[in-house]
């Protein structure tokens, strides 16, 4: 095969094409501090990126879930140390107007005391945060008790549908609220309303005492659903420290494939700029002068 002046000249241009081509490729990943600014530099990296990005992308979004699981259940406990409070404050009140020096006026004070204590119940009973009642199970956009003419009415919906879970790792579901039917109860309501008729309706002491085992059954459940409560944090707090490092791996690994090795980099830049400077030198003494050269 005969190789030709113009063959060679053509040889040359390319290979400075390319030469100046990979000095730019070079310049480019310094200033973006990225392997690849296009995907069609390297489809398998800009596709192995996309996977990388969606498990980061995934992973901060539980960890949102998560910071919004400490938010109700931080709230559910302080709220069921409030309800524990004045659960505590009606058995004092009960105990008290149990003995029989009370007179019927005295228990009608704390008959009076009491009601405002259970409309406190019910004001807890509605406790929100961030515009969602975290005691109203599934059914998060209304209140889990409503007053009327002086009763407690229980939100149906809530009860028939008592989690509020939210997704907080790949498949995994976690209820982070209080059940709706372990405290705020159709039968703390009813012991309370009857404790108030009896108070105002001059009942006995003895009657008035009988009183004081149902109010320490709601304050057993009150314990129980505070310990659920600590038993719930505590697996978030698992779940929190496996986020962390799911991100850091992930985050990682997606940083091995997109970023670039400066130190690499600028190796690689020096030497091809080494390479393209020593093309355009052997390209001055191949490609002759031609009859315009001389003409100019």
């Amino acid at each position: 095969m005969r190789v030709t002046q113009g063959m060679m000249t053509n040889q040359v241009l390319r290979n400075i094409s390319n030469g100046y081509s990979k000095v730019s490729e070079y310049n480019d990943q310094l200033s973006s501090g990225k392997k690849i600014t296009r995907p069609s530099q390297d489809p398998v990296v800009a596709t192995m990126g996309i996977a990388y990005r969606t498990d980061v992308s995934h992973v901060n979004q539980y960890q949102k879930n998560v910071t919004n699981a400490y938010k109700w259940l931080d709230s559910s406990d302080d709220t069921l140390q409030q309800v524990n409070d004045v659960l505590n404050r009606i058995r004092e009140l009960t105990n008290e107007a149990s003995t029989d020096t009370y007179t019927a006026d005295q228990r009608k004070a704390i008959g009076t005391e009491v009601d405002q204590l259970t409309n406190q119940l019910v004001t807890l009973g509605n406790t929100q945060v961030g515009g969602q009642y975290i005691f109203s199970g599934s059914d998060s956009a209304n209140p889990l008790l409503t007053l009327n003419d002086g009763n407690v009415q229980i939100n149906d919906d809530a009860i028939d549908n008592p989690d509020f879970s939210v997704a907080v790792n790949d498949g995994i579901q976690m209820a982070i609220n209080v059940n709706p039917n372990q405290v705020f109860t159709s039968d703390l309501f009813a012991n309370l309303n009857q404790l108030k008729d009896d108070l105002n309706n001059g009942a006995s002491g003895e009657t008035i005492s009988a009183h004081l085992t149902e109010i320490d059954t709601h304050l057993e459940q009150v314990g129980t659903a505070q310990a659920d409560l600590g038993a719930k944090t505590n697996r978030i707090d698992l779940i929190q420290n496996r986020l962390n490092e799911q991100k850091t791996v992930a985050t990682k690994i997606m940083s091995t494939n997109e970023d670039a090795d400066y130190a690499e980099t600028i190796i690689n830049l020096n030497t091809q700029q080494n390479v393209y400077n020593a093309s355009l030198s052997v390209g001055a003494k191949i490609i002759q002068t031609s009859l315009v050269d001389f003409l100019r």
